[in-house]
């Protein structure tokens, strides 16, 4: 019998709305003393009245202190985790027809505080939260069963799981290959999950990179924040006569220049590594221009109260890139902020167009790709923005 979790008067709308979170000042501590519950048990939530709002994974020492796994009173088992990871995996096949995706997408999957990405014959697993991370021998136990892996990395240097009171080394089981080749849009990027960023690769922009390509023939094209060149050599590939890459990691640009050798040796191509606003400015300055920029930043905002100082940050980055396109060019925007609204970027780059008389065409609008799926009623689950805009002369 599960120990339950009392929400106080009121509380319950959001929860009976959708959403899976529920926050330490939500709790009737009268009644649930959340000293009195176990890190990581799992326990029963009522609303005030008694009724039944769901199961969920507890620890009383975070913000968040619980996250709903399902709307029924049961504990969280290994059949409950096997149900949802072949869930998750006929989602995928359905849309995939190779095993390069991201498997497991937290909370859009029914399952907080767990992240896997699939390689082919390898997984790249993140643990956010404490319920999760007592669970880890049977998350480990439960992808070996269903899909027979030959190494499971577990990349917990994450800082979320310091808000968990969790450490972050990272732990891997069988041999994890130093480099991988991720096929993608018709291309082949070699990635490292080791020192690699996130999870080794951003699935969530596949979408967005296959609809920037058809923009790029025979474009000077500049993929800034290029990663391991997701845009930039889809680019090359689809026809770009040459592409600049820019990022601060020397290694990233290393791989970017990999790649784009190994899926289009045609294209020339150069890296530019160093801070992307400073070296932005110094393009602006010098009078560069490129036919399609893509600026795919970190999140500058991280938390809700990082809004202003971030979005500063994102009118700044948007106005600079558009001073990079000539007439007639293209602007490739996209932010990883779940904090900053749509309409707020669109805003930025509105703001950047006037500032450089130009006139701004919305081409596209897209959003993660379809293994990174949103949960409706809980709008944290959508973060990713790609706004395409022609910039002509006004």
């Amino acid at each position: 019998m599960m120990n339950t979790l009392w929400l106080k008067k009121k509380e319950d709308a959001r929860i009976k709305g959708g959403h899976l979170w529920i926050f330490s000042n939500e709790v009737d501590t009268g009644r649930s003393p959340l000293k009195a519950f176990e890190a990581g048990e799992s326990v029963l939530v009522r609303d005030a009245g008694g009724g039944i709002l769901g199961s969920a994974l507890i620890n009383p020492r975070a913000l968040i202190c619980a996250r709903i796994y399902s709307r029924k009173e049961t504990p969280f088992s290994r059949d409950i985790l096997v149900s949802r990871l072949k869930e998750a995996r006929s989602l995928r096949e359905a849309i995939f027809p190779s095993p390069w995706y991201r498997l497991v997408h937290g909370e859009g999957d029914l399952l907080p505080g767990l992240i896997v990405d699939r390689y082919g014959e390898h997984m790249s697993v993140q643990i956010g939260t404490m319920g999760m991370e007592c669970r880890r021998g049977e998350i480990l136990d439960a992808i070996q069963t269903l899909f027979a892996p030959k190494s499971i990395l577990f990349k917990n240097n994450i800082p979320i799981r310091a808000l968990e009171g969790l450490s972050a080394e990272d732990v891997s089981e069988g041999t994890v290959p130093e480099e991988l080749e991720v096929p993608e849009n018709g291309c082949l990027y070699t990635v490292s999950l080791q020192r690699g960023q996130k999870t080794g690769w951003f699935y969530d922009q596949r979408d967005n990179r296959r609809m920037t390509a058809r923009f790029a023939r025979g474009a000077s094209v500049l993929d800034a924040f290029c990663y391991a060149g997701g845009f930039g050599v889809l680019c090359a590939k689809e026809g770009a006569r040459e592409v600049c890459f820019l990022d601060s990691s020397e290694y990233a640009l290393k791989k970017a220049m990999e790649n784009l050798k190994r899926n289009a040796a045609h294209c020339d191509a150069r890296t530019f590594a160093g801070d992307a606003l400073e070296t932005l400015s110094v393009f602006a300055r010098e009078g560069r221009s490129f036919d399609l920029v893509s600026i795919d930043p970190p999140a500058f905002i991280k938390h809700r109260r990082d809004s202003r100082e971030g979005i500063a940050c994102y009118r700044r980055l948007n106005s600079l890139a558009i001073r990079l396109v000539r007439p007639g060019g293209i602007l490739v925007s996209s932010s990883c902020s779940f904090h900053l609204r749509a309409e707020t970027l669109l805003d930025a780059i509105s703001r950047g167009a006037a500032k450089e008389k130009r006139r701004a065409k919305l081409l596209y609008a897209g959003r993660q790709s379809p293994d990174h799926p949103e949960l409706l009623g809980m709008p944290e689950t959508s973060y990713l923005k790609c706004f395409i805009v022609r910039m002509d002369p006004s």
